[in-house]
């Protein structure tokens, strides 16, 4: 696993031993942030949720995003994690690693929200607790015009809306999908 594009393009991600992380393919990543792209600029604020390798994040980074910030509920990806970031010399001030569920990430209050926030949790989990969390009225999590990306399997499809979130965009490959949704 490599970073695709950016400041950090071409550098090697570590990535777990085990299979039980599905980390985003390169492949995707590339096409997402090209979509992205206009997006991100020196104020953009990335969140990774579930973030595994922070492979997203860190693209986000490398691609000129101000902050970062990686929650994994697994101690050894938040351990993964800081490693990359450590690893790429990114500086610490841009970044947040933080060892929670999404759930519980969520439902908390956050001052500052993000611009852009991407959801990769296991194909089996229930999107809607998260999918909640993000379509609620007055919710901290997205900032205006702020997007929310959920990567799911073909079998597991997700509404067209949810709350105040309306889907906009679906981009397909393979048996993988990911949503694109932006609140009304």
């Amino acid at each position: 696993m490599r970073v695709i594009g950016g400041i950090y393009g071409g550098r090697v991600l570590k990535s777990p031993a085990d299979n039980r992380t599905r980390p985003t393919s390169d492949r995707l990543r590339e096409t997402l942030f090209n979509i992205l792209a206009p997006r991100i600029d020196e104020e953009t604020r990335f969140l990774d949720l579930c973030a595994g390798t922070g492979a997203m994040g860190i693209e986000a980074l490398s691609r000129g995003a101000a902050h970062a910030t990686f929650v994994d509920r697994s101690r050894r990806s938040c351990a993964l994690i800081e490693q990359n970031l450590d690893n790429l010399g990114i500086p610490e001030e841009q970044t947040e690693v933080l060892d929670l569920s999404a759930e519980t990430f969520c439902g908390r209050e956050h001052p500052l929200g993000w611009n852009i926030a991407f959801y990769d949790p296991p194909y089996s989990t229930d999107y809607a607790l998260v999918l909640y969390e993000f379509s609620k009225p007055g919710g901290t999590l997205l900032l205006d015009g702020g997007i929310l990306l959920a990567e799911h399997h073909a079998k597991n499809p997700l509404p067209d809306s949810y709350g105040e979130l309306r889907r906009w965009r679906i981009l397909k490959q393979g048996e993988t999908r990911v949503s694109f949704y932006e609140r009304d």
